[in-house]
């Protein structure tokens, strides 16, 4: 059924010729324009024209390619289902519209009809005629509705049902996307998860690489400092200051020995003047 819904929107859009273009079109994956010129038996600028026909009502969709070897860019189509759906409904509708009008109008005017000419006129131009023809003078009959209003009603009692099918299309169509695009979510989101734990791994790695040179280097500052204090104990500065105090006493003893021997001198000289 989606098939033949889909096929009567290549014929709508294109023509009739065309239709058989959906047994490519309608499919997963995006398929080569130049398979379905060889399908189709068409040129690839016919199979153009009409892709671009069906393109320009948004009712599929392309990608493009580039050739390594030739450089050029080769296109690849597919049929938007739903779109394509959602476009026949459409026209289903406006036409339930058109006849729901015509079998208003039936049912609340009168229309005439000329047996010669075959010429159909509604209640007003009949009456500005004299109900008479103006092509060939003959007398307006009043027109009976009943037989077309019969087959205006089926016609639209058929194109509900036809619209009720589309709709049923249309809702698999659209839970098939639904889920579809859940699956998407569902896989960005474990993707993003995925990324968000190797963010967090290469987070906590740096961490523990700076904790640990961290630590290096403050093992290697107490490491330099005891060695400072070693090498400063090396230099031995316990002998440097028992040498000052050496040096300092023997000051002392010689400041000391040198009054001794002026009081000495004094002494004498004292001595001397006394006698």
């Amino acid at each position: 059924m989606l098939k033949t819904f889909l096929k009567e929107v290549i014929t709508i859009v294109v023509g009739k010729q065309a239709e058989d273009i959906i047994d490519m079109l309608d499919g997963k994956k995006y398929v080569n324009e130049f398979i379905i010129a060889k399908k189709l038996g068409i040129t690839i600028n016919q199979t153009r024209n009409i892709l671009y026909k069906i393109a320009d009502h948004g009712l599929i969709s392309s990608i493009r390619k580039k050739d390594k070897r030739k450089g050029w860019y080769t296109y690849f189509w597919k049929i938007e289902v739903l779109k394509s759906l959602e476009f026949l409904s459409e026209i289903v509708s406006q036409k339930i519209i058109q006849l729901k009008n015509q079998v208003k109008s039936r049912e609340s005017k009168e229309f005439y009809v000329c047996s010669q000419c075959n010429i159909e006129v509604n209640q007003e131009n009949a009456l500005l005629h004299d109900f008479t023809c103006n092509e060939c003078g003959e007398v307006y009959t009043l027109k009976d509705n009943t037989k077309l209003l019969r087959e205006l009603k089926k016609e639209i009692s058929k194109l509900e049902s036809k619209l009720k099918l589309i709709q049923l299309e249309v809702n698999k169509e659209q839970e098939k996307l639904d889920k579809q695009r859940l699956k998407e979510i569902k896989k960005e989101e474990k993707e993003k998860a995925r990324k968000k734990a190797i963010a967090a791994a290469k987070r906590k790695a740096t961490r523990k690489k700076l904790q640990k040179e961290k630590s290096t280097t403050k093992k290697k500052i107490v490491k330099k400092k005891a060695s400072v204090k070693k090498k400063v104990a090396k230099k031995k500065p316990v002998k440097k200051k028992a040498t000052i105090k050496k040096k300092v006493v023997k000051k002392k003893a010689l400041v000391k020995k040198k009054i001794v021997k002026k009081k000495s001198i004094k002494t004498s000289k004292s001595s001397k003047r006394k006698k």
